[in-house]
């Protein structure tokens, strides 16, 4: 049996060694806080009895599965690990650090992984002897709840190293969808309109309340604010940031006044007590439900061809990523077609024409959605 390893005893690192040693690979993991790794049993035992207590997993599968997890100092301790993945702060040099130290322990044809859900794989790559090895393998959080996984190549990586990390994890239950190493991946990426346009809306006066309304009306399970508020502002806002940086302060990437105001005020959402909508849930359907979708959902589709235009990822791929990534009810495209092209075309022409100038380019149609529509 395949060894994995973890470095990294966070939440998301002792999360991505449950779903492995739960699937019944040999797991070895590590962290460089002793604390961290000396609790890391604990809290796996802790979160296995909550699936025992609601009758999803037995005593003895639970035993097994901490059996299978070996907590150790030192990442030299997991050099013999088919497949090393990488779950610690989200630092280029402190990752990069990482990995060169990985490297020096590890055989030849070992599989270096990065949990990174913001920063290029290609730069962790730098520097390594062997920056083929080394790929993307985005868990989401919770990793044991999540079904995404995005495996993410870089322009070296080898198509033996993307083959085999694929296979380990699709064995471990998640389902794998393969993109290129562009920023946000293909979930953040994609998901940047269903936050902007609301927040969007939101500054020309309409209610948190009728957005999210409206949103779950659609078929939604959250509607954008009452996400933000789950997530947290603060994230929400860092993510928007490194997107908007990564793409050239591109207006599509506009990181919205009332998010920064959001976080000024410490009002983050249900970590804080208080977000935009946090305590409380939408309101009463708005009667113009169905245009605030169509704004939304013809961002969604234009901000997916936009990275389908880059040959980033199929579009099927992102539709399934979408849905299986933020429990959207259908992928981006999937609404396009049910809207209509010339719905979705005169709404984005629409949006441009009564953008400020500054956000106009914001609502340019992508060449690719007219070709998908």
């Amino acid at each position: 049996m395949e060894r994995i390893a973890v470095v990294g005893l966070g939440a998301m690192g002792i999360g991505i060694a449950q779903v492995y040693a739960q699937a019944g690979f040999r797991v070895v993991a590590t962290d460089a806080d002793q604390t961290t790794r000396e609790s890391a049993l604990a809290r796996l035992r802790a979160a296995l009895q909550q699936r025992v207590a609601t009758g999803k997993l037995t005593e003895a599968t639970l035993e097994e599965t901490l059996a299978r997890l070996t907590i150790v100092e030192k990442p030299e301790r997991i050099s013999d690990a088919d497949l090393i993945i990488e779950a610690v702060v989200e630092d280029l040099a402190i990752k990069q650090d990482l990995f060169r130290q990985i490297e020096r322990h590890s055989g030849p044809e070992t599989i270096l992984a990065t949990n990174t859900s913001a920063l290029p794989v290609g730069a962790l790559a730098e520097g390594l002897t062997r920056p083929e090895r080394l790929l993307g393998l985005h868990f989401f959080n919770p990793a044991p709840v999540m079904k995404l996984v995005e495996l993410v190549a870089h322009k070296g990586t080898a198509a033996d190293a993307l083959t085999r990390a694929r296979a380990l994890t699709e064995r471990a239950g998640k389902v794998v969808i393969q993109c290129a190493d562009r920023p946000g991946f293909i979930v953040n990426r994609c998901a940047r309109p269903f936050y902007g346009e609301a927040l969007a809306m939101l500054e020309e006066g309409r209610s948190a309340s009728d957005i999210d309304a409206a949103m779950l009306a659609a078929g939604y399970r959250m509607g954008p604010f009452s996400l933000i508020d789950l997530i947290g502002a603060d994230i929400n806002l860092a993510a928007t940031e490194g997107l908007a940086c990564a793409m050239g302060r591109h207006p599509r990437y506009h990181v919205f006044q009332s998010l920064k105001d959001q976080v000024a005020r410490g009002h983050l959402g249900r970590k804080s007590g208080r977000g935009f909508l946090f305590p409380h849930a939408p309101g009463a359907t708005p009667a113009d439900a169905s245009a605030i979708q169509l704004r939304i959902e013809a961002m969604l589709a234009n901000e997916a061809a936009s990275l389908l235009a880059e040959g980033a990822a199929r579009a099927d791929d992102i539709d399934a990523a979408m849905k299986l990534g933020l429990n959207f009810p259908r992928g981006p495209f999937e609404s396009a077609r049910l809207l209509g092209k010339d719905a979705i075309i005169a709404e984005l022409a629409r949006l441009k024409t009564a953008a400020p100038p500054a956000l106009a380019g914001r609502y340019q149609a992508e060449p690719a959605l007219l070709d998908l529509l």
